[in-house]
C-alpha cells in the first residue's frame, strides 16, 4: 500500500480541531490564570493619612489615647490590625503624636497620670511626657508620626510595616 502525497480528510479534521482546541484554552486559560496569580503579584503599599478628629478632642498637655483599625489584603488573606497612639497637644497648634508600641519588644504602653509617664508592662520601661526615656531596657525614645492639621481636623501620616 503506497502512502498518498494528499492529506486525507481524517487527518485534516484532527489537524484543526488540535489548533482550534489549543486555540480555545489558550483564550481561556491565560486570563484564568492571571486571575489567579494576580492577587500574589501586587505590589502592596499601605501609606495614608489618617483622620484622628477635631483638634480640640485634644486637651493641652495631656497625652489622650487614640485607637484607629486598618485593614490590610495580603494575596488571599485579609487581616485587620488594631493601632493606638497618644496624641500630645502641647500648644494650641503644636502637637506631637507617639505610636503606643514599646521600642523594646513592641508592647502596649500606656499613660499614667500618677507619675506622668508613659510605661510598657512587660519590661517596666519608662518613658516622659515627651517620649524620651526615663528608665528601662528600650533602645530610643517612642516612635512618632508625622502629623497635620486641616481645616481644624488631626491627621496622621500612618505608614504600614
Amino acid at each position: 500500500m503506497t502512502k498518498s502525497p494528499h492529506l486525507s480528510r481524517n487527518n485534516f479534521v484532527k489537524g484543526v480541531v488540535g489548533i482550534l482546541g489549543t486555540l480555545m484554552g489558550v483564550i481561556v486559560g491565560l486570563p484564568a490564570i492571571g486571575y489567579l496569580l494576580s492577587p500574589a503579584l501586587k505590589i502592596q503599599t499601605s501609606e495614608s493619612w489618617i483622620p484622628l478628629g477635631p483638634l480640640d478632642n485634644y486637651p493641652v498637655g495631656e497625652p489622650t489615647p487614640f485607637s484607629f483599625t486598618r485593614t490590610k489584603i495580603n494575596g488571599w488573606e485579609k487581616a485587620t490590625n488594631s493601632y493606638g497612639v497618644y496624641v500630645l497637644r502641647k500648644t494650641e497648634t503644636d502637637t506631637t503624636v507617639f505610636s503606643n508600641i514599646c521600642t523594646h519588644l513592641s508592647c502596649r504602653v500606656s499613660w499614667h497620670d500618677d507619675i506622668v509617664q508613659y510605661v510598657c508592662p512587660c519590661h517596666d520601661g519608662h518613658w516622659n511626657k515627651d517620649g524620651a526615656i526615663v528608665s528601662g531596657p528600650q533602645p530610643r525614645p517612642l516612635d512618632t508620626f508625622e502629623n497635620k492639621v486641616e481645616d481644624g481636623n488631626l491627621f496622621i501620616h500612618f505608614v504600614e510595616g
